[in-house]
């Protein structure tokens, strides 16, 4: 954008009155590029140096970067090692209550296997003595008589 003393500077007499004198006009894009060249030039130092900062700005945020990564898989390992344990403590009451279930469900069958042996071992004297008179009675008197539906006698 040009200034505003360049814009009026178009305006100015570039000579004195009178007869035409030979010259040279003035070239101001020239005389600016010879004014900042020597200026742009110590400049390219200072931008190599802003490069410079700038990358080792890009590695040290990597560092950072990788540092957060390792940190955080440490976290999750932890975590995980934590939820692990915590859901071992929390299945600890319930495993007990099963275990203890469980054991009154085999102690209740044991308890019903007796039962029906007891109950076996009274009842095969008399079933014997059944299966011995329907042996020797008549084929037709079978399964009737003195016995019960239940298979004791009347």
């Amino acid at each position: 954008m040009l200034r505003f003393w360049y814009f009026l500077s178009r305006f100015r007499p570039r000579g004195t009155p009178g007869p035409a004198v030979t010259g040279v006009p003035a070239d101001r894009e020239a005389e600016l590029a010879a004014e900042l060249d020597p200026l742009l030039a110590g400049l390219a130092g200072v931008q190599a140096e802003a490069a410079e900062i700038r990358a080792e700005a890009a590695r040290e945020a990597e560092g950072i970067r990788h540092r957060a990564a390792v940190r955080a898989a440490e976290i999750v390992a932890a975590a995980e090692t934590g939820a692990r344990q915590a859901r071992e403590l929390a299945a600890a009451p319930a495993r007990r209550a099963a275990r203890a279930e469980a054991t009154q469900i085999v102690a209740s069958g044991v308890r019903a296997a007796a039962a029906l042996r007891r109950r076996a071992d009274a009842r095969l004297p008399v079933l014997a003595d059944r299966v011995v008179d329907d042996a020797f009675s008549e084929p037709s008197d079978v399964g009737r008589g003195r016995w019960a539906p239940g298979g004791s006698r009347e």
